[in-house]
């Protein structure tokens, strides 16, 4: 993919929206207990029940293709989730320790200041590793934002830089194919890539 869009659209997406993320109240149980390990634990009625999470399992039907192109397609998408995915992710966690950042900024001013520099230093930091994604890892990528982040790359992008902003980097990506407005699901190959996300994420594939 072109570097520069590359760069772009991960630097913009990386500085701007806003998640929340919960904890759950858990407890250890310590080593003299006769365990070997220490496990997570919850309270319930004064007493302390460990907490044991049993992998998720994931149960399809053999994939079954027409062709060898579509095999091969299939093999394709496989590796493009395994190397956009954690991108995604990413950007997801880089999200959620900006907007507690900016949480702390009192004024406008000190916001804007912050959001320029760290958007220098995202580009810095993170140019070698998106400029070397393909065109098709790129479009992926912005679908896989939208699916960790539930927004799409132009609604982040409007809601923290304007709709000016946004609007130009939607012009420059649809100059490459590509759409900041892209919703994970909108594409027929999305079911597809679901299930390879589900397999990936288990261990399975």
């Amino acid at each position: 993919m072109n570097k520069r869009l590359n760069s772009v659209i991960c630097g913009l997406v990386m500085c701007v929206g806003a998640f929340a993320s919960g904890m759950e109240q858990t407890r250890r149980i310590p080593p003299e207990f006769g365990l070997k390990k220490q496990v997570k634990a919850i309270i319930e009625n004064g007493d302390t029940i460990a907490l044991y999470e049993l992998p998720t399992v994931w149960v399809y039907p053999p994939m079954k293709f027409k062709n060898k192109r579509e095999e091969k397609f299939y093999w394709r998408t496989v590796r493009d989730v395994k190397r956009t995915l954690p991108l995604s992710k990413y950007i997801k966690e880089i999200i959620i320790v900006t907007n507690d950042t900016l949480m702390m900024l009192p004024t406008k001013q000190e916001r804007d200041r912050y959001m320029r520099g760290f958007e220098k230093r995202i580009y810095k930091q993170e140019y070698d590793r998106m400029s070397k994604l393909t065109l098709r890892q790129g479009m992926l990528l912005i679908r896989l934002v939208d699916r960790e982040c539930d927004a799409t790359t132009f609604e982040l992008i409007k809601a923290y830089r304007g709709s000016v902003t946004a609007g130009f980097y939607q012009m420059f990506a649809k100059m490459f194919g590509a759409s900041l407005k892209s919703e994970f699901g909108s594409h027929k190959d999305d079911a597809t890539i679901e299930r390879i996300i589900n397999l990936v994420e288990s261990g399975q594939l």
